[in-house]
């Protein structure tokens, strides 16, 4: 017979203090102090601690017997415990159960880790026993958190009257992107289905359909090299509205971004959010996703150094370069040795030829690494234009754009995590907008879309596509927080004949248009509304969140950095059977390897 649950093992409190309760979960530790057994019993509300008394001698019997992990079920009553063994690190911990009758619903051999918090063992191992490693409070606790945020987004979006409508997993591949994930079709031999890398084409017939407001909470494929922050399959918050710009979009995430950062943290974020241009973006902080909760902006000395007689300055300027820095306060009592090693990094880890410094301090007073190529009034020039003053040092890297932005930008966060200059307690976000509608790329000798095909150009630059692509902006926008871009939309092409001249310029000829979206823009043919969205990256959200750095600690089941789910074996070879009703031969070297 079983013991139904009255009670989770978080819940008790004084106030079930003499009540009788039932407790179901695993043991979590174990204690036998000879007349007294003592066990932690855990489910993913909380701790109790059990007790186990000598003269109820069935039940201590059966306690002797159990190790960690055994699940159980306990019924017994609620007791005070003493104030020196009062446990203030869990909410129970002011009480315990002793136990009347106990029953041994599973037995368990000893786990290859222990079931903690903090726990050193490898990564692979934890994945290889995912179901054990989901068993430890803080993986709980960020998959409540991840729980917690779903209901936090529907609710939002479904207080804002938006209809939550699913998109096909199965679907048509196209060009552009990252590599599809294919499906083999049994039924129509040699033709193949693609895993979706996002619902774009979807939503946007969604839109044309007339559901004017449009979200889901979606899986997207993608199979690409993978990362701490990427994942072969990922979760998104896919978003369409109709009838909108840019400003509408952007206010609805920002008060989702809002509700949903109460919801789960309890914290208030100030909207509107801030705005940057792509530009200034990389610009200011060398990257267009800037981590903004602190300082140490670019500083251009260019101007300064151009006809300067140290060479590498001048000429770096000369070549169109730049000559860029930043100023770390407080750190201008950085010694030789220490400046060494930084040099060597920068070299090393970010790649520029070298590193110049400016520093003052008492005891030296102003100092630079190449002072006796740079004029005393350069360098004052440059302190000045740095803003740095005693006990700060300014840090200078120079070569070509916009390679040089990328560089400082790396070194700008090294500075930032080293120096304890990042309040790991903000939620920082901000707009960064004004992309480049394309980028030429040298590799493939053609132009691709920043963000995707199916983005907006500038109604301004419209006539700009023909002649000069690389000045024309697109009406694209990315969500930046902390440092990573957590979102990226734009307002789309909603007109036939503006999506074809994009084809055109991407190297997608109207064969090759009409073969893979034709679909789409036969559908712009009945009247398509101006539309645009936003998809939102939940794992990266959630990671965040978190307080983590890598998605896979956010993520159930996740893949490890060879898109391998180590727990399952996947992915992994299949009966020849099954590959002949998929009309599906294997190369000769694969073959053996099955």
């Amino acid at each position: 017979m079983s013991l139904k649950r009255t009670h989770t093992c978080g819940e008790l409190s004084e106030q079930n203090i003499g009540d009788q309760v039932t407790l179901n979960g695993w043991v979590s530790a174990r204690r036998d102090l000879g007349g007294v057994i003592f066990i932690d019993l855990r489910d993913r509300y909380g701790i109790t601690q059990i007790v186990f008394k000598e003269e109820d001698s069935e039940a201590h019997a059966i306690a002797e017997d159990i190790r960690s992990e055994y699940v159980l079920g306990i019924k017994g009553h609620v007791e005070k415990r003493s104030d020196d063994t009062v446990n203030p690190d869990i909410a129970t911990g002011r009480v315990e159960v002793f136990v009347d009758e106990i029953k041994i619903y599973s037995e368990a051999e000893t786990p290859p880790f222990e079931i903690k918090d903090g726990v050193e063992t490898g990564e692979e191992l934890r994945l290889k026993h995912r179901y054990l490693d989901l068993r430890r409070p803080e993986v709980q606790k960020n998959m409540m958190l991840r729980s917690d945020a779903y209901h936090s987004i529907r609710s939002y979006f479904h207080e804002a009257d938006f209809a939550e409508v699913e998109t096909p997993f199965l679907m048509k591949s196209t060009p552009e992107g990252a590599r599809d994930y294919l499906v083999p079709s049994r039924v129509n031999p040699g033709k193949f289905f693609a895993l979706p890398q996002s619902p774009q084409t979807y939503k946007q017939l969604l839109m044309v359909s007339g559901y004017d407001r449009y979200f889901q909470i979606v899986k997207c494929f993608r199979d690409e090299d993978l990362r701490a922050d990427r994942q072969p399959e990922f979760t998104q918050v896919d978003v369409e509205m109709s009838f909108v710009d840019e400003d509408d979009i952007m206010e609805m995430t920002e008060g989702l971004m809002q509700r949903l950062i109460k919801d789960t943290m309890d914290k208030e974020v100030s909207a509107p959010f801030p705005r940057m241009t792509y530009e200034e973006a990389i610009k200011t902080y060398g990257t267009d996703k800037p981590d903004t909760r602190f300082g140490l902006k670019f500083v251009d000395f260019s101007e300064l150094v151009a006809d300067s007689e140290f060479k590498i300055f001048s000429k770096t300027v000369q070549n169109g370069g730049g000559v860029l820095g930043i100023k770390v306060p407080g750190q201008g009592t950085m010694g030789r040795g220490e400046l060494d090693r930084l040099t060597e990094r920068v070299q090393n880890e970010i790649g520029s030829a070298g590193l110049v410094y400016i520093k003052q301090n008492e005891e030296e007073g102003t100092k630079c690494s190449v002072g006796k190529f740079l004029k005393d009034e350069t360098i004052d020039a440059m302190n000045e234009k740095a803003g740095a003053g005693m006990g700060d040092i300014v840090l200078i890297l120079a070569g070509p754009k916009p390679t040089v932005y990328e560089q400082l930008g790396e070194l700008r966060l090294m500075m930032g995590k080293e120096h304890g200059l990042i309040d790991e307690s903000e939620y920082n976000m901000l707009w960064v907008t004004d992309f480049p509608l394309v980028a030429w790329d040298e590799d493939t000798q053609r132009y691709h879309a920043l963000h995707h095909p199916f983005t907006s150009p500038k109604n301004e630059d419209l006539e700009k596509m023909d002649s000069d692509p690389s000045s024309v902006s697109s009406r694209a926008y990315d969500l930046v927080l902390n440092g990573y871009e957590i979102g990226g939309g734009s307002i789309r092409i909603h007109n036939r004949e503006v999506q074809k001249k994009m084809f055109r310029l991407l190297g997608i000829d109207e064969k090759e248009a009409e073969k893979r979206f034709g679909f789409l823009l036969e559908a712009f043919k009945y009247g398509a509304p101006p539309h645009g969205g936003i998809a939102l990256g939940v794992d990266r959200i959630i990671m965040l969140l978190s307080g983590g750095n890598s998605l896979r600690d956010v993520i159930a089941f996740p893949k490890n950095q060879k898109a391998q789910n180590l727990m399952d074996g996947s992915p992994d070879y299949v009966d020849p059977e099954q590959l002949d009703d998929l009309h599906i031969r294997l190369q000769e070297d694969i073959k053996q390897q099955n």
